[in-house]
């Protein structure tokens, strides 16, 4: 059975941080697919490379060194977004070449540093991951969807209409700041899950699979959530029975349910456009046709 293989500690302490990964990122990501910056969990991982490089160089845990450096990373994106000619692409763009150059600039000096685990970083190893990692997925993951969860209201203000919200008295630039400051987290965080390289697919892959069905924003953040949940709790047992890395197999199962749900929302769409078709306008009677008197 596969449930055997959780009578183990580090197939236990797998389940409990992709859970909470799974749990925690849509709850960010839901605000990032709104405000089209789906691909800002890609950048700030690009940035995140340099920050585990700096933890080999320096010594110090790659999460916290990870941590400090997306963050600042996403306070400069913001900054240079909002005060300067930059565009919110231009921006991303600059995290994406200054992170990966940075990354691979200070590998090459941490070399002889321990950089031969930095594959567990940019894939994920959640097998090899001990409490202490544990511990620090599950409160940061709390911490960022707790914090969402408060701020809903106020983000789904900013995320429907930016300059609305400005002029009713909402701190934008704040809220705006604070996003981007949670992405980070969430980053940082999930990279033991499934890696710099893939962490953006949990921040988006659950939101939009559950969008194909879903219309109220509240309800597509919670639904996300519990999308995110099943998704990676079936990612690890896959990979346990399947003896493969878990990281790629959740991003896996996460496109293939998304495909699966893309072709089933298509499809009722077309049934529901036929059976308008063949409906009577709106406001005309029913034609009905009377027996005949004998």
């Amino acid at each position: 059975m596969i449930f055997e293989y959780f009578q183990y500690e580090f197939m236990q302490r797998a389940l409990l941080s992709a859970l909470v990964v799974g749990l925690c990122a849509p709850t960010v990501g839901v605000f990032l697919v709104q405000k089209r910056l789906a691909l800002i969990g890609d950048g700030l991982g690009h940035v995140a490379l340099t920050g585990v490089a700096v933890g080999f160089l320096t010594g110090a845990a790659p999460v916290w060194t990870t941590l400090a450096v997306t963050v600042a990373a996403a306070v400069v994106m913001e900054l240079l977004r909002a005060k300067s000619k930059t565009s919110g692409d231009v921006a991303l763009a600059m995290l994406f070449y200054g992170g990966l150059a940075g990354g691979v600039y200070l590998t090459g000096i941490a070399s002889d540093k321990g950089i031969a685990n930095l594959q567990q970083y940019l894939f994920g190893s959640l097998l090899t991951a001990g409490w202490s990692e544990v511990w620090t997925i599950v409160i940061g993951g709390a911490a960022v969807a707790v914090l969402m969860l408060v701020l809903r209201p106020w983000l789904t203000a900013i995320c429907a209409d930016e300059q609305y919200a400005r002029v009713s008295g909402l701190p934008v630039a704040a809220l705006n700041l604070l996003l981007l400051i949670t992405t980070a987290v969430t980053v940082s965080v999930s990279m033991r899950a499934v890696g710099i390289l893939l962490v953006s697919a949990l921040l988006v892959i659950p939101v939009v699979t559950v969008q194909q069905f879903t219309r109220s924003f509240k309800t597509t953040m919670f639904a996300s959530m519990a999308a995110g949940f099943l998704i990676s709790g079936a990612g690890v047992l896959t990979s346990a029975a399947q003896d493969v890395p878990p990281g790629a197999t959740i991003v896996l199962i996460g496109v293939a349910v998304f495909l699966a749900t893309a072709v089933i929302a298509a499809l009722t769409r077309r049934v529901r456009q036929t059976r308008r078709r063949h409906l009577p306008p709106e406001g005309e009677p029913l034609e009905v046709e009377l027996p005949a008197k004998a």
